[in-house]
């Protein structure tokens, strides 16, 4: 009901100001007609005119723009708030259910592994809103050091398949040489994971991930994260990156998420002096993530 009120305002503003510039027009066809003689009041009336129609212009595309980013930033807050409330709640059930009854030891030890992981979900959670801030605003400096990037994308890809239960098969990764690059550890480790969790995710119910390593004439190495799962519309490609932006549609809808974990990509790329994209044949033909930062010399 929200959504559709504002997609409501922003045809109504829209069809507000294409109303005052064609009133605007009539007004001004109308004086030219009765007062063409004056030509000093001609070229006035043109710059009122283009005055006019720039700041309606300006006017409703700043409005929209402004409605739009309130429509992201209510869907983030809702997702971050069934993020956190959803393992929060399972955990107070399984506690609730120890206190009152006695549970027998092959279920209390599953409780005990299933509160397990939804700390782990909540922690998770509140750490990717936490490096949002960070490498959004820039404020931390980079902890630079020599790092392995074939360990480090191994180690990304053995978590995934623990974290997501799949076989080497749904995710593969072949191992390559020793490949070294300078940078933030931990900002390159959240960046690579979450392409891969990202490409998981949107997979669907069967999983085909692969995750490339590519040296690019000794300047840059890229880490390419491919999947066979729902697509990006070639128009989405750019927007994918932006905060708590999420590509519409059905998968998207159902997809647990907040938003923020491409963004978190392209910052931590930004901030290495590099770059991250997205390539896709559109809709139903999979996606491929890519994210180039600088060699080591």
């Amino acid at each position: 009901m929200v959504v559709a009120g504002r997609r409501k305002s922003i045809a109504f503003f829209i069809a507000l100001g294409v109303c005052l510039i064609s009133v605007i027009l009539l007004l001004y066809v109308g004086w030219v007609l009765l007062s063409w003689r004056t030509g000093i009041l001609l070229i006035l009336g043109v710059m009122l005119l283009t005055l006019i129609i720039g700041g309606v212009v300006i006017n409703t595309v700043f409005l929209v723009r402004e409605i739009r980013r309130n429509e992201q930033h209510d869907a983030f807050i809702n997702a971050v708030t069934h993020e956190l409330k959803t393992p929060v709640a399972s955990i107070r059930l399984y506690l609730e259910t120890l206190q009152k009854r006695p549970v027998e030891e092959a279920k209390r030890k599953e409780f005990y592994r299933i509160m397990l992981e939804d700390s782990d979900r909540l922690l998770a959670t509140i750490e990717q809103i936490l490096r949002t801030g960070r490498v959004g605003a820039g404020s931390r400096k980079l902890n630079l050091s020599p790092v392995d990037l074939g360990g480090l994308v191994a180690d990304c890809v053995a978590r995934a398949r623990t974290l997501h239960s799949l076989s080497p098969e749904s995710l593969q990764y072949h191992p390559v040489p020793p490949l070294t690059i300078r940078a933030d550890l931990d900002e390159v480790r959240a960046a690579i994971s979450n392409l891969i969790d990202n490409a998981v995710k949107y997979s669907g119910a069967e999983v085909r991930v692969g995750v490339e390593i590519d040296r690019v004439e000794d300047k840059f190495v890229l880490v390419r994260v491919k999947d066979q799962g729902a697509g990006i519309p070639r128009s989405e490609l750019k927007q994918v990156f932006k905060r708590f932006y999420r590509v519409p549609g059905a998968l998207a809808s159902r997809v647990k998420g907040t938003g923020l974990g491409l963004y978190i990509v392209r910052s931590v790329a930004k901030r290495h002096g590099g770059r991250a994209w997205a390539e896709s044949d559109g809709l139903g033909h999979g996606s491929t993530f890519v994210l180039q930062l600088r060699a080591d010399k």
